[in-house]
């Protein structure tokens, strides 16, 4: 194949320089990403054996400069790994991985690339540099020291074979998830069995029969728009077990079994740590974050333990009385969201799929631009012309205030077997220099919501308008960066500092200001009532003990794994269930397990960092505090936000661009005042 006509390293122009979709096949891939990587390490050759003094346009922005093209590949092959791929397309990460990995190492492991960079940081506070590129040495000097290269020539041997072998284990944790999501279906004709469930879950389930091949009956799977309805709705006690079973033992039995993979990253990772002289991959990751250290992070979390294990008792106590109206005298894990959802109707006369008639997905979309437009005067335009991997991707044109490009972003909103679970916002072009120019960037939001049924248009619940502006701010995070180097721009910020743009937007969405832009009933047009725009604002603090303890039990879990020797773990579920034990608040069901799914400490990039989305909570409770006071559309106090936190990427350190913007440093007691917990 003529690499002239792959369309990873000569593609069709489009508009914005897209990716060419429609052009890109399986085969292109492993030839693009050869010829990519030969290009680049012949540029890091030229860079290495430049006669000339290094300075920081010859080595630090020529390494910048030189994988442009391995870094399009890469962002394209992995995206659509995620988003849209079969199981041949993600096999080739298996080949795909270790060469970046060994590419990666060859820059970080070369001692005359080493010698160049350390020059110009010796030298960065001579005068001749920017602060801006002051930092981008300083991140880059940072790299070759937690890439390995003051090792001597054993250890960056195996140094290399660690990391290619993660390289490996980390898709392979990610397809076994996915595959294992997939591998699960319950169809059932009897109508006892659907009682309780709300009309539009109902319908999906028909619609998935059908697809199935099934002519009558109702078909329930393992993604959460199928799910959650059940758990939470489901009168069938046996059908909310049978649901909860199998997604609590995902991947930890059976064809797509993780727990050999879970126990291997988290041995490599230690191994690693301990190669580079850190106590463990905790103290390796966290030196490199705002908490700084497994200290820090395990007095954070501790004294968050402290509340909201006490609030989290009393909620579960309120939970079991209602269930024993029922005759449930012996509460189970699949009965606690079902008699939840029981008590806050009882409480506060409030069911929230009262409220999904008023979220229809497409006035959702035109409801986040709004907030978006309101608090920074940027418009979106769809554009129909540019190529999509998949037919349901919409494309926006984002504009400033001044009606200058600011970004292209692509919108992904429902489930199908060729996506992973969850919801999260990527970039197939980050914002930077390109060919020694400043290009925007290529931002993207892919998510798992409630599809369109039969006659019935996709009608969100509440928690899903939540996911979709949650990671609507991470994209804004994307569309302002304005920064000159691309590995700085954006999103590439520490990581307990890159939710707090996502978390902080998630606070509109409890604003009547912001509702009444777009929760209007999809059938006649009617605004969502206040009465029940009061109901909201009254259950924002509902299970808040029960919900933070669940966040904190996941991060106790993720410091376990990553803060120690995890070699000698033998069981992987007796090793979690002793992690959890004081946040157990019922008895664990055998074989139930975490880790083995755990997609965001283990293929992720959350390892040592699950405790970040509490961390940023703090952060962004603390800054919408301002907003509250000066208005949640104050344009001053937006433009100070897109200002110092917004644009500024990792250019300097996150809390010193907070303290820029808030004028102080965070109240860590402020998510706890809003959960109404103190």
């Amino acid at each position: 194949m003529s690499l002239d006509n792959n369309p990873l390293i000569n593609p069709p122009q489009h508009k914005h320089d897209t990716p060419s979709f429609t052009d890109i096949k399986l085969e292109h891939f492993m030839p693009a990403f050869d010829y990519a990587i030969d290009l680049a390490k012949k540029e890091l050759t030229a860079i290495e054996k430049n006669p000339d003094k290094a300075d920081f346009d010859n080595t630090i922005l020529a390494m910048e400069n030189c994988s442009e093209l391995l870094d399009s590949i890469s962002s394209i092959y992995f995206n659509l790994t995620g988003a849209e791929s079969d199981n041949d397309f993600k096999e080739l990460a298996q080949e795909i991985s270790p060469k970046l990995s060994e590419f990666g190492n060859s820059i970080h492991l070369n001692e005359q690339l080493f010698e160049r960079v350390k020059e110009v940081y010796n030298n960065r506070d001579s005068g001749q540099l920017t602060d801006e590129q002051k930092r981008l040495v300083s991140e880059e000097y940072k790299s070759f020291i937690r890439g390995g290269i003051t090792l001597n020539d054993e250890d960056k041997e195996k140094f290399k074979k660690i990391s290619e072998e993660l390289s490996k284990l980390s898709p392979q944790f990610s397809q076994n998830t996915l595959n294992a999501t997939n591998a699960f279906s319950y169809h059932t004709e009897n109508e006892d069995e659907i009682v309780g469930l709300p009309q539009m879950a109902i319908n999906m389930a028909s619609n998935l029969a059908k697809e199935n091949g099934q002519t009558k009956g109702w078909t329930f799977n393992l993604q959460m728009p199928s799910y959650i309805p059940v758990v939470t709705y489901g009168s069938c006690r046996s059908l909310r077990e049978r649901m909860t079973r199998a997604r609590s033992q995902l991947s930890a039995s059976g064809t797509y079994d993780n727990r050999e993979n879970v126990k291997r990253i988290a041995t490599l990772r230690y191994n690693k740590a301990r190669l580079l002289g850190f106590k463990d991959h905790a103290d390796y990751i966290l030196q490199n974050r705002m908490a700084g250290s497994t200290k820090n992070v395990m007095s954070f979390i501790e004294n968050l333990y402290t509340v909201y294990h006490k609030a989290a008792q009393k909620e579960l106590e309120e939970i079991k009385t209602i269930a024993r109206k029922d005759g449930i005298e012996d509460i189970k894990p699949w009965d606690i969201a079902y008699y939840s959802e029981k008590l806050k109707k009882e409480k506060f006369d409030f069911d929230q799929e009262e409220l999904r008639p008023y979220f229809k997905v497409e006035n959702v979309i035109e409801g986040v631009f709004k907030v978006a437009h309101l608090m920074y005067g940027i418009t979106f335009e769809e554009n129909n012309d540019i190529p999509v991997y998949h037919k349901e991707v919409r494309i926006f044109e984002v504009y400033d205030i001044n009606g200058s490009y600011l970004a292209l972003l692509y919108i992904d909103l429902h489930p199908r077997e060729t996506k992973k679970g969850g919801a999260w916002m990527t970039q197939w072009r980050s914002q930077g220099l390109y060919n020694g120019k400043i290009g925007r960037p290529l931002v993207s939001i892919v998510c798992n919501l409630t599809p369109s049924t039969a006659g019935k248009p996709s009608l969100l619940s509440y928690n899903e308008v939540n996911t979709l502006f949650h990671e609507f701010g991470h994209a804004l995070h994307g569309i302002f960066s304005n920064v000159t180097y691309r590995s700085l721009s954006g999103t590439n910020v520490y990581w307990d500092f890159v939710e707090l743009p996502s978390q902080i937007m998630e606070n509109w969405i409890g604003e009547k200001e912001a509702l009444d832009l777009f929760a209007v009933h999809h059938k006649t047009g009617e605004k969502l009532p206040n009465e029940l725009i009061t109901k909201i604002k009254k259950t924002s603090a509902f299970n808040a003990g029960l919900t933070g303890l669940r966040q904190i039990s996941l991060s106790l879990l993720d410091m376990a794994w990553h803060s120690g020797d995890p070699s000698t773990i033998t069981d992987v579920i007796e090793f979690e269930n002793q992690a959890l034990a004081k946040t157990q608040l019922l008895k664990k069901i055998d074989g139930d397990n975490i880790s083995c799914s755990f997609s965001h400490i283990f293929s992720g990039g959350y390892s040592a960092g699950y405790y970040s989305y509490k961390w940023a909570e703090v952060l962004d409770a603390d800054a919408f505090e301002l907003f509250k006071e000066k208005g949640v559309f104050n344009k001053e106090t937006a433009q100070s936000f897109r200002d110092t936190i917004l644009s500024k990427g990792n250019t300097e350190p996150p809390m010193d661009i907070y303290v820029k913007f808030r004028g102080k440093q965070p109240d860590p007691d402020a998510p706890l005042r809003r959960e109404q917990l103190i």
